[in-house]
């Protein structure tokens, strides 16, 4: 078994730890995921939920290496990847009373993935008694990733670069905000009146990738993140990510949010000020 390396006093991971990690989902990428990549014949991809949730050999193959990497560098770490999730539900609140847990998003964008658009990412978060302290998120395409951790900037991170520091964008007034929201995610009954602040704002699309969606956000290019059907896979990374890059990052009744929380929405906006306008403008979600 590899030897699992210490974070330095103070510190929840080293750089070593990172880098570790870094390398331990690329090659998950370039072995599970991008081999597949525009290879997926009908017979290939799978419906969970329905036919907007799907799920591929590269999900699978892709999360038992990045958990198999995880346990023997963190021997004792409780992990919860999204494709075992399914099977065991359950698993997905231990990670609020885990002193050490890893989330797992193998191929957070699947649908994406599976139509051949490459916009789709790896997501992995450390937590702390659900409370997430390190995440990073990688595009495979790319070969690049944002990662953040506690009381450090965010930053984007390449290959023969120097580790570049996220800021959010400056925020501002209802009409002049832009960001996403998947209104499909929102129950059926909340649907029509959110639909009506919509002309309020800018403009709120979708990626269908919370990964990108997050980085876009950390990189300052929209103003807010509204997330709901949370779960730990799709949204401690990013979390912890939005904050970290200078935004506001809470649940939308005010509460802080956790690894294990899958009840109620989770708003990252660029300041406190813009958190709380499109909080007022969605409280018919509470």
């Amino acid at each position: 078994m590899t030897e699992s390396l210490p974070a330095p006093l103070g510190a929840e991971i080293s750089r070593a730890q990172k880098t570790r990690l870094l390398n331990l989902v690329r090659r998950a990428a370039r072995a599970e995921i991008l081999p597949r990549f525009r290879g997926l014949g009908a017979e290939d991809i799978q419906q969970k939920s329905g036919p907007l949730d799907l799920v591929t050999d590269a999900d699978r193959e892709a999360e038992k290496m990045i958990a198999r990497g995880i346990a023997q560098m963190w021997p004792g770490a409780t992990i919860v990847g999204e494709e075992d999730a399914s099977a065991r539900p359950e698993i997905v609140a231990t990670l609020n009373d885990a002193p050490l847990g890893f989330a797992i998003d193998p191929v957070d964008g699947t649908w994406n993935f599976a139509n051949g658009l490459p916009l789709f990412g790896v997501m992995v978060a450390m937590t702390r008694f659900g409370t997430p302290v390190f995440s990073m998120i990688y595009d495979p395409v790319m070969d690049d990733c944002v990662w953040a951790e506690t009381g450090e900037a965010a930053e984007m991170v390449q290959s023969r670069r120097r580790p570049r520091t996220l800021s959010v964008s400056g925020g501002g007034q209802l009409e002049q905000m832009s960001g996403y929201a998947t209104m499909h995610l929102l129950p059926r009954d909340k649907q029509d009146s959110f639909a009506q602040t919509l002309p309020r704002l800018a403009r709120v699309v979708s990626l269908r990738c919370a990964a990108h969606e997050f980085r876009t956000f950390a990189q300052g290019g929209v103003d807010f993140v509204l997330s709901a059907r949370l779960s730990p896979w799709d949204h401690a990374a990013g979390a912890l990510i939005a904050a970290r890059a200078g935004g506001h990052v809470a649940m939308l009744d005010g509460s802080d949010y956790r690894a294990g929380t899958t009840d109620g929405y989770l708003l990252a906006a660029a300041d406190k000020a813009s958190w709380q306008r499109l909080r007022d403008l969605w409280s018919m979600l509470l």
